[in-house]
């Protein structure tokens, strides 16, 4: 009888509890007649990014993506589904089965990136394709179509970037570009979930139990970049028609003011849904508008903007002085071979020689620092005078806060040893070197941090845009407020400091001359064995507590003056006083309307 009584209690029990759960629960009785929840993803904000005045320059634009779980798909009128979505039978076709070979079970992405608009008229047909739903995803906006290789742009993850790192699943974007890029586990924030009870229908009724199961979505972090927007399209206007690149930074900073590359493209065209078609035109472009050439066009000789890195080296060494003069034929004889120059004045000093620009001086001063009797070899000279140029930045790269920078080339003695039975070389053998052509190479960047080393007095920040994370506490920007000083003591820098000042007070660069300051710069005219010579300049303003360096590149142009000068000099005057002198719209214009990409006609 115990026994008995033991399975009666047992039986009861059960019984009251399934007469509870199914009768008296009104909680699961909704349920059952709801048939489904549905767990989805909430997206956060992606972080906002401004500009140094504040301007908004990447927002947030709401559109929408159709999700399908294979198993709920039912027969339906698929015509009126592919009218609906802009689709035709066989990417439904296509698509279905893809997300059935991916999981029965589990939502993927259908069709992806839908605006409101078409949403809002898909939606009232919503109850007609079941296992089928929508979800809203947010894509960026540019307000203004500038700083596309600056600002970069946000795709889709694929499976190689699911795998590195398991914050992403399907169907999530990232930064694929520029500081979207070296940003985004700053911006992109962290995703939330919640949980949707959904009808017979596939028509969303509510928040499964009053929403306690759901987790918010943390917008990401906002950034605050250096980039001038008005100055960069001002940039993006005088290189329009022409191949090449400008940089400006504050040398007191490090902070990036402008970074223009051309050809370009408007930032829009990589977002959305037309993104991939966009991308693939403008990859077949023979003009290279994704390549990004103030960082990546390393192979780019400085020519004649060098010569006072190789002064300040000469200097630094003890082989030359301020007063040193040497005789110019004109050029730099080698036996058979000379080096050429043009006509100038007799020189009196080094001031003079950059001035001037001339090749036979610093032909003389590059001798005499790697033929110097301390040095046991050519070997041991040439890798001193390598030292000094990674002093400055050149020949690595730099570690500014967009991705894909190259390092140009510095030439090393096991680089020479390769082509030249080694101790054979010797300084005429890399002469070229002494006024920026030959094998070195650098990027526009490093060029213009090498120039903030100079307006600096000896020392330069690593160029940077990101100025301000909010509510960032991981001190993400701290590397950016370091100094890092070259080899070269700063007493040495006046002499140089007033051949640049001389260069465009009556040398060169006259033409970048700007009323009321003291411009100082160095004009280059860069050799390229494939056609016309580049033209290429570099400078800063005022002479004493400088507050913008340029460099300027224009590909196919010919002298430094012709273009990169004038070109350079309109950004800094743009900068400097937020407008161009009356007495320069002419030249404005002029670089305006320019056009050295468009073949002449016959």
């Amino acid at each position: 009888m115990v026994v008995i009584g033991i399975f009666m209690l047992v039986f009861f029990l059960f019984v009251g509890k399934l007469f509870s759960l199914q009768v008296l629960d009104e909680k699961y009785k909704d349920l059952a007649n709801r048939n489904v929840i549905r767990k989805s993803t909430v997206y956060p904000n992606r972080g906002l990014i401004y500009d140094r005045k504040g301007k908004l320059l990447v927002v947030n634009d709401a559109i929408y993506e159709i999700f399908v779980i294979p198993r709920q798909v039912q027969e339906m009128d698929t015509a009126l589904f592919c009218q609906l979505l802009d689709i035709d039978k066989d990417y439904f076709d296509k698509q279905l089965k893809k997300a059935r070979r991916y999981s029965q079970y589990k939502p993927s992405a259908f069709v992806k990136q839908i605006s409101a608009e078409q949403y809002a008229s898909f939606h009232e047909y919503l109850y007609k394709f079941p296992g089928f739903f929508g979800e809203i995803r947010l894509v960026r906006k540019y307000p203004y179509p500038v700083a596309a290789h600056v600002l970069g742009y946000v795709g889709e993850v694929n499976n190689k970037k699911i795998e590195e790192d398991p914050f992403y699943s399907s169907g999530d974007h990232y930064g694929i570009s520029g500081l979207e890029s070296t940003y985004e586990p700053y911006l992109r924030g962290q995703k939330g979930s919640k949980m949707v009870l959904v009808d017979v229908y596939n028509r969303e009724q509510g928040s499964f139990a009053d929403g306690i199961y759901d987790t918010a979505a943390i917008s990401g972090n906002d950034l605050h970049i250096s980039l001038d927007i008005e100055l960069q399209e001002y940039g993006e206007q005088l290189m329009q028609n022409k191949k090449g690149c400008i940089v400006a930074i504050d040398p007191k900073t490090g902070e990036v003011l402008c970074m223009v590359s051309s050809p370009t493209f408007d930032p829009n065209l990589l977002s959305g849904r037309e993104r991939g078609t966009n991308y693939a035109i403008l990859s077949k472009d023979s003009l290279q508008p994704l390549f990004n050439r103030p960082i990546m066009a390393a192979s780019y000789p400085p020519g004649s903007t060098f010569k006072p890195i190789q002064a300040l080296i000469g200097l630094q060494e003890g082989t030359l002085k301020p007063s040193d003069a040497f005789r110019c034929y004109p050029g730099y004889p080698m036996g058979s071979h000379t080096v050429g120059c043009h006509a100038h004045e007799k020189l009196r000093n080094l001031s003079e020689a950059i001035q001037h620009s001339c090749n036979a001086y610093f032909c003389y001063v590059f001798r005499d620092i790697v033929d110097q009797k301390k040095y046991e070899s050519m070997d041991e000279s040439l890798a001193a005078w390598d030292e000094y140029l990674y002093s400055f930045g050149l020949g690595k790269t730099l570690g500014i806060d967009i991705p894909n920078e190259k390092s140009g080339l510095v030439p090393t003695p096991a680089y020479y040893n390769k082509f030249y039975p080694k101790g054979s070389w010797k300084s005429s053998t890399i002469i070229s070197l002494s006024i920026g052509q030959g094998e070195l190479g650098v990027t526009p960047l490093q060029m213009a941090n090498m120039t903030c080393a100079i307006a600096n007095r000896g020392y330069y920040y690593t160029p940077h845009f990101g100025t301000e994370l909010e509510g960032d506490t991981t001190g993400g920007l701290a590397s950016f407020t370091e100094k890092h000083y070259t080899k070269v003591d700063p007493k040495h820098f006046d002499p140089i400091v007033e051949g640049l000042y001389q260069t465009c007070e009556q040398g060169t660069g006259k033409i970048a001359r700007i009323e009321g300051y003291e411009v100082c710069g160095k004009t280059g005219t860069v050799e390229n064995p494939f056609g016309k010579d580049h033209s290429a300049f570099m400078c800063f303003a005022p002479k004493d507590e400088p507050k913008i360096v340029v460099a300027a590149f224009v590909e196919n142009s010919g002298w430094g003056s012709s273009y990169a000068a004038p070109i350079a000099s309109l950004i800094m005057e743009k900068y400097l006083n937020d407008t161009i002198s009356t007495k320069r719209k002419v030249l404005e214009e002029k670089m305006m309307n320019a056009d050295l990409i468009t073949p002449e006609l016959p």
